[in-house]
């Protein structure tokens, strides 16, 4: 899973990769909205409440946008399909390793779904 450091990460976010792991994320914190412009695949889009429970998954085909949605706190992006469902409480946890079995994960994070 990966989160965006900086502004220019943010705006970027997933555009211009070819597509997107089916064991890959991206966290966008404090975002109620995203779009699909300039990508060449679908994502989910995965939308978290303040306590990191989805409220809602759609799945965006490229050049979409989701307008703002009332509870959302945070978005996850991942490939359709392969993420929490709605109801799910997400925690992430730092890790010193993954061993390519965990439902998530990339160096340094591990991210479980628990009703």
């Amino acid at each position: 899973m990966e989160e965006p450091e900086s502004r220019r990460e943010r705006i970027r976010g997933l555009r211009g990769r070819g597509a997107l792991p089916h064991r890959h994320a991206m966290l966008i914190p404090r975002c109620r909205s995203v779009h699909t412009f300039g990508m060449a695949f679908t994502i989910d889009a995965v939308l978290l409440d303040r306590a990191n429970r989805v409220v809602t998954v759609f799945t965006m085909r490229p050049r979409r946008l989701l307008l703002p949605r009332r509870g959302v706190r945070h978005i996850l992006e991942c490939a359709p399909r392969a993420g929490p469902l709605p109801g799910d409480r997400l925690t992430f946890t730092e890790a010193a390793a993954i061993d390519g079995n965990e439902p998530w994960g990339a160096p340094g994070y591990t991210l479980s779904a628990a009703p």
